[in-house]
């Protein structure tokens, strides 16, 4: 017994075990702390225009990354040309996926636009094959076929549950998968908190600048409030998203990403009375098993590789 509980074997497991459950335990937060801003600023739709309220979104979350990196420090600007490039393109593509994602909010329940959401495993895969020459077996191609159908079940085009906004959704899959490609061919030192502060200050400047064309409506304190918390869970969402990429390995934890999806139903439930029909529902369960099947490919591709290199 004393032999088993000093094995090295044993601890270096437990050790791995653990590190996979905090992992796994981040992951969810982030998802949570992405998913509470979501229902922060879609509380306000209605009383704060959309641009008036991402410039002052902006504004705090800027100085919560900045005040944050400063204290990491892990803001780097000595950057070579090609990753500046590349954090720009993901900066232009992170406006993008902003102005369609909040539009969309204020305008369809936050279970049915984070269903939608879901399917960005698929498209992010499809994408790096066809511009960056990735391998994509016929198995993952298959379910990134299925995984659209389930999509059209969610989008539901031509039939009652379907409305414009449901488009600015379908943008915003378009922009994310930009912005995480760009990522992708990042430098292996270029901080993330660099790029993050970055792309905040991009959208900052351009919600300010839009917000010009638009009358501004009084901030009194529950929507100061509600800005604030928004700033505040989006920090908290992109710090654990980024520990977790230090613990536990990715393909555990990268499924709890769709932890999101049932945080989306919980808000939108509770806040709302908002609840997906079942149509929804079944393609929200088809995306998500063909993601988790194409996470689990992409794993597997990835232990052959490493196998191959041994």
């Amino acid at each position: 017994m004393i032999a088993f509980l000093t094995n090295p074997a044993h601890d270096l497991a437990m050790s791995h075990s653990n590190s996979n459950m905090r992992g796994a335990a981040l992951m969810t937060v982030s998802m949570a702390g992405f998913t509470f801003n979501d229902v922060c600023m879609k509380a306000m739709a209605g009383d704060v225009p959309l641009f008036q309220a991402v410039f002052l979104r902006g504004i705090l979350a800027t100085l919560f990354i900045f005040a944050t990196g400063r204290v990491m420090g892990a803001i780097r600007l000595d950057l070579p040309a090609r990753d500046w490039r590349l954090i720009g393109l993901r900066s232009l593509a992170e406006l993008g996926a902003t102005y369609t994602f909040l539009t969309a909010l204020f305008n369809m329940p936050i279970a049915n636009i984070t269903a939608i959401l879901q399917a960005l495993p698929l498209t992010i895969a499809l994408a790096a094959a066809l511009l960056f020459r990735e391998p994509l077996g016929w198995r993952r191609l298959a379910a990134i076929m299925v995984g659209f159908v389930g999509v059209l079940l969610i989008v539901q085009p031509g039939g009652q549950g379907f409305s414009v906004w449901s488009t600015y959704a379908l943008g915003t899959v378009f922009f994310v998968t930009i912005r995480d490609l760009a990522a992708r061919r990042l430098s292996p030192g270029t901080p993330s908190i660099t790029v993050s502060l970055v792309a905040a200050m991009s959208i900052t400047l351009g919600a300010g600048l839009a917000s010009t064309t638009v009358v501004w409506a009084p901030i009194g304190l529950r929507e100061g409030g509600l800005l604030t918390l928004a700033a505040g869970f989006i920090l908290l969402g992109y710090l654990c998203s980024v520990a977790v990429m230090r613990v536990g390995e990715i393909g555990f934890t990268a499924p709890f990403r769709y932890t999101g999806l049932i945080w989306a139903l919980i808000m939108g439930y509770v806040f709302w009375g908002d609840w997906p029909d079942v149509l929804t529902q079944i393609g929200a369960a088809i995306v998500v098993a063909m993601g988790l099947f194409t996470l689990y490919r992409e794993r597997r591709a990835r232990l052959r590789a490493l196998r191959g290199q041994a």
